[in-house]
């Protein structure tokens, strides 16, 4: 059975930092391409950042040059570096793990709350 489990949400101040992470389970990270998407009330979930499995990333617009993705395969990690947050960038991040083309895997999901 696979699992992914994210941590590392709460609530910080604008200008702050926080490391999220995602721990796998039931399957081995370092064949596939990860991501870090978000959500927040009232709007669809977007992509913030993806990893590939040859460790090219690419990130949203929004969060070039604040967020980072990296990736520790011998722990079944993948971790997600945010700094100088903003209000805007308060929702529910998620983990995703690429299977295939029309299949992957969630996490359950850690929220981020940032105060003005």
């Amino acid at each position: 059975q696979v699992q992914l489990v994210e941590s590392g949400g709460g609530l910080v101040q604008a200008g702050g930092s926080l490391r999220l992470s995602c721990v796998g389970s039931g399957i081995a990270f370092s064949a596939y391409d990860m991501g870090w998407y978000r959500q927040s009330p009232g709007k669809q979930r977007e992509l913030v950042a993806r990893i590939t499995r040859s460790g090219s990333t690419n990130y949203a617009d929004s969060v070039k040059g604040r967020f980072t993705i990296t990736r520790d395969d011998a722990k079944n990690t993948v971790y997600l570096q945010m700094d100088r947050l903003n209000p805007g960038d308060t929702a529910v991040y998620y983990c995703k793990l690429v299977r295939t083309l029309f299949s992957s895997y969630w996490g359950q999901g850690t929220q981020v709350t940032v105060s003005s």
